[in-house]
């Protein structure tokens, strides 16, 4: 499923395709991704302009000037790309502005999209209890402190808590738990502020240099542009297992938490 780093990368793609251009027709080719598309979705979005792009979490946003923002999330698979000749039997929603056309292409229909007052759409359901962007200083080492108080659920399972910092997922708290020689299952609660604050410090550089790379394509993830992202070929110990670890040429491990895989060094990482 795409992190933040791949949704950054599309919001990024699509701005110079859709920022200030006035959506001259949207079309919806099926009821249902996920969950149902707004059944009005057509009739709001058609003739608007676009004002505004941006991302939360693991969200993009697209705002227009008639006060409705377009909350749509990628799921597994879904992806937006140029649109030339007829669409396919997998693209599901078109977008066509004066001087482009756009399909969200979807084939496994995991994703979704949802329309909400630009005013409240920081209150929809989706995202009112998302905790603070990674790459801001609302995130740091004393706010991961302050969540990991008392709890005894592990470090990795704390960065995938979205309540506690949003977007991250599977991919990039392996990487950054590398990156900081924390051991993924210690217990949250036990490892010491200074130590969180280098995990931090780990995110932002794991996550600015993911989006750097566009993402990282395992199986579906394109941008805008059709150009796959190619972090994967920079992961340390994501997907590597048995694989030499780069620091100390030990083997990777592979565990498995909460029904997950994680990635880590059981020398590096303690």
């Amino acid at each position: 499923m795409p992190e933040l780093p791949e949704v950054e990368t599309v919001v990024r793609g699509l701005t110079p395709v859709l920022l200030g251009q006035r959506l001259e027709r949207v079309t919806t080719r099926r009821a249902d991704l996920r969950w149902p598309l707004p059944v009005d979705l057509s009739q709001r979005l058609s003739g608007a302009t676009v004002t505004a792009l941006h991302r939360r979490a693991k969200y993009g946003l697209l705002e227009t000037d008639r006060g409705d923002t377009l909350i749509f999330h990628l799921g597994m698979s879904g992806k937006f790309h140029p649109l030339e000749g007829e669409p396919g039997a997998h693209d599901h929603v078109l977008i066509e502005t004066a001087t482009s056309r756009l399909a969200y292409n979807d084939h496994r229909r995991f994703g979704s999209m949802h329309l909400a007052a630009t005013a409240e759409a920081g209150q929809h359901p989706l995202l009112a209890r998302l905790g603070p962007e990674p790459l801001s200083d609302a995130f740091s080492g004393k706010s991961l402190a302050a969540r990991a108080e008392g709890r005894n659920t592990s470090i990795k399972a704390l960065l995938l808590d979205q309540q506690v910092v949003a977007g991250i997922g599977n991919i990039y708290a392996s990487e950054a738990l590398f990156a900081a020689g924390i051991d993924p299952a210690r217990k949250a609660g036990q490892i010491a502020t200074a130590r969180l604050e280098t995990l931090a410090q780990a995110v932002k550089e794991v996550l600015a240099r993911a989006i750097e790379a566009g993402g990282s394509t395992l199986r579906d993830h394109a941008q805008v542009s059709g150009e796959l992202g190619y972090f994967q070929h920079s992961f340390r110990v994501y997907g590597r297992e048995g694989e030499e670890c780069p620091s100390c040429g030990g083997p990777v491990r592979r565990r498995v938490q909460a029904g997950r895989s994680t990635f880590d060094c059981p020398k590096c990482q303690r």
